[in-house]
């Protein structure tokens, strides 16, 4: 599998450039988010804020999301794909320098800042690695995936500990990873100077109208679930612990297996995907992964425990990872991959920002995880039977 760079960037001549920048831009896109989950509580406590506002510095991404990303494929059909990147890149440069200015007013402007060019991003990059690399899809999305979430979880790790340096403090543990941006922006410049011609479209591309697709839905929704699985497990799952005996501490613990079992499925799923004929047997698998971890959970038993947050995290990462690969597979050019890509993180990441409010709702009006559990074990179902479907080997327009 090793990288040709004259085969796979069929467009470009400075391949291995756009791979370092594509990996790059890969790594800030997790990063500003990931980074603020273990400082919250100093965050809250320095600022003096309830737990309700400070709460809203984690769904605002996830609103930004939903709201943007239809929009992206427009302004990159008009700006042209290397400009628009590079523009979103400074855009979330600005918003990690605002974010820790001064208190919760630049708190949530430069949390919005973040979560509109981290929209462009996760639009953007699985349209723009079908235009450039059209022989290794797989191996590329594999490759963007697994960057973004072992930088997401350096983040997480070393937050806390970057902000008990001398003089660091939270606001330097969150600022500091402008560099990063600041080192993608250098190698993502040398694009903006050469970019690729934008294609002609054919008439019938122009008319595809992915809202109307059920192919679409179907992807859209498994992105979505899959989504909600994700951000409703980080939310909650300490809690879950702690209500079966777990301490803090061990739930903190547990919950770290779950981020590290998604990053080598992050990476395996695109490469497997791409060599089979269809995606069927991944998707019911992902669906079936995250039906059996969630059963695991009704249980307080150490060892279901660990194998069930295993299994929702190798959920996780086949749900993401197979979401990009459908982006580009059931699509025909990069056109439509942006925007189904734009579609499916609209609606996807809406879903998402529900999924702990009720999750949580539900454990507020029952009085007991129970029935929040069986609502995951209702979405792993949904998740299964989408899986199947948005796995076949048809075309958007089909």
């Amino acid at each position: 599998m090793s990288l040709n760079m004259e085969q796979i960037s069929v467009k470009r001549k400075n391949g291995l450039l756009l791979v370092v920048g594509i990996m790059l831009f890969a790594s800030t896109l997790r990063v500003p988010l990931t980074s603020i989950g273990s400082l919250v509580p100093i965050i809250r406590d320095t600022l003096g804020v309830s737990n309700t506002i400070i709460g809203l510095v984690s769904t605002l991404p996830l609103l930004a999301f939903a709201f943007v990303s239809p929009f992206v494929p427009k302004i990159a059909s008009r700006m042209g794909m290397e400009r628009t990147i590079f523009l979103s890149m400074v855009i979330l440069g600005l918003g990690i320098v605002i974010r820790p200015i001064t208190g919760i007013s630049t708190l949530f402007i430069g949390t919005i800042l973040i979560g509109i060019s981290i929209s462009f991003g996760n639009v953007l990059l699985p349209s723009l690695i079908k235009m450039n690399f059209p022989f290794k899809v797989g191996l590329m999305t594999g490759f963007y995936a697994l960057f973004k979430s072992v930088f997401g979880a350096l983040a997480s790790g070393l937050s806390v500990p970057i902000s008990k340096i001398d003089s660091f403090g939270w606001q330097g543990a969150l600022g500091i990873w402008v560099i990063l941006v600041i080192i993608s922006l250098f190698i993502w410049y040398s694009q903006v100077k050469n970019p690729v011609p934008k294609p002609e479209l054919e008439s019938d591309q122009k008319k595809t109208n992915m809202w109307t697709s059920f192919t679409a839905w179907q992807v859209t929704l498994f992105m979505g679930l899959q989504s909600l699985m994700y951000y409703t497990c980080l939310t909650w799952l300490p809690d879950i612990l702690q209500f079966h005996g777990y301490s803090s501490s061990q739930a903190g613990w547990i919950l770290s297996l779950m981020l590290f079992a998604l990053i080598p499925v992050n990476f395996l799923i695109p490469v497997i995907a791409d060599k089979m004929k269809n995606q069927k047997i991944l998707g019911a698998l992902t669906g079936a992964v995250f039906l059996l971890g969630t059963i695991g959970l009704f249980s307080a038993n150490i060892v279901l425990i660990t194998i069930s947050v295993i299994l929702i995290g190798i959920g996780c990462g086949s749900g993401y990872s197979l979401s990009m690969m459908f982006f580009t597979l059931r699509t025909k050019n990069g056109y439509e991959a942006s925007e189904l890509s734009g579609m499916a993180q609209s609606f996807g990441y809406f879903l998402a920002a529900l999924g702990p409010i009720l999750f949580g709702g539900l454990h507020d009006l029952i009085g007991s995880w129970i029935t929040p559990l069986f609502m995951l074990l209702f979405i792993a179902m949904i998740i299964f039977i989408t899986g199947v479907l948005a796995g076949r080997k048809v075309m958007i327009n089909n």
